[in-house]
């Protein structure tokens, strides 16, 4: 089954059980489940974190500082009821926390949208940033990537009832929403150059363009916006399949920071032991009716 028609048969469901278009949050995270697995994750022995000024730096400290989101369903998203974030970045990010501190490490949380990820790093108010983050060259010049540990491509998200954008292909002189700071703007000067272009601070910001109608359209990475369907957005769709290349998302580092072996080590050790596709299958793949766990990057 295409991962539309698995979104399309998920969102009818939600809209069935709740008899109307949806904008609360749909299927939860096993919070039992995610929180057992990350009490299970591996810890790092004394040699390996001497072995990385980075992570001997946040091992003194007794925290490790952390850059990240709360609103993304799948990937980052706080429970007002416990205090915690659970979703797939949220739970790698806790994975490397335990990895480093042990038993009951703790991190300290801070907001970041895509316009302030770089700038956190650079100030040194974080340590890393976990946050559906793509690797490009600009960035890199600014920053240190470890990674790639997940990969996405661009998607289009149109409201149900619209017949006249079916890809990025009708977008030409229609409004189209994306996120400032995000790849967004470059995929669309490249595939829809067309397009009367509004760039929106967050996520969120621009899905509530999209619901009220203020545009016609909104396109970012596709994860993202399967995150949003997996809200029951019931009145919104995708139109087309995920296009461009390959989208892969790193950790952000401060510029020349050995963390980035560090942490690729971490990395290639979760996906060997199959905690990353239990981790996936916890966030994403039960939540979306997708039973394929992805294969991860390759990691350098």
């Amino acid at each position: 089954m295409s991962i539309q028609s698995i979104l399309k048969s998920s969102v009818m469901a939600l809209a069935i059980v709740t008899g109307g278009p949806l904008f609360a949050q749909g299927a939860p995270i096993n919070t039992a489940a995610f929180d057992a697995l990350i009490a299970q994750g591996p810890v790092a022995d004394a040699a390996t974190i001497a072995s990385s000024t980075w992570a001997s730096k946040i091992k003194q400290a007794g925290t490790l500082r952390l850059g990240g989101t709360q609103t993304s369903n799948l990937f980052s998203l706080l429970n007002e009821k416990d205090g915690k974030i659970r979703g797939f970045d949220a739970g790698l990010a806790q994975l490397l926390t335990r990895y480093i501190l042990g038993d009951g490490g703790k991190y300290q949380f801070t907001q970041v949208t895509s316009s302030t990820r770089e700038q956190v790093l650079i100030n040194d108010q974080v340590d890393m940033v976990f946050a559906t983050y793509s690797i490009t060259p600009a960035r890199a010049e600014k920053i240190s990537f470890a990674g790639p540990y997940y990969t996405s491509q661009a998607g289009v998200l149109v409201k149900a009832n619209n017949k006249t954008i079916q890809s990025y292909n009708d977008l030409a002189g229609k409004k189209v929403a994306t996120q400032a700071g995000s790849t967004g703007p470059a995929i669309l000067a490249q595939y829809a150059p067309k397009a009367v272009v509004q760039e929106f601070q967050t996520h969120q910001e621009a899905l509530d363009a999209l619901r009220q109608g203020r545009v016609d359209a909104y396109i970012t990475d596709h994860t993202l916006l399967l995150n949003a369907l997996s809200l029951g957005t019931g009145d919104a769709k995708l139109a087309g399949a995920p296009f461009g290349l390959q989208d892969p998302y790193g950790v952000g580092l401060p510029k020349g920071s050995d963390g980035v072996a560090f942490i690729n080590t971490f990395l290639k050790k979760v996906e060997a032991d199959g905690t990353w596709a239990k981790l996936w299958t916890i966030s994403i793949g039960q939540r979306t009716g997708s039973t394929a766990v992805p294969t991860p990057p390759a990691l350098p």
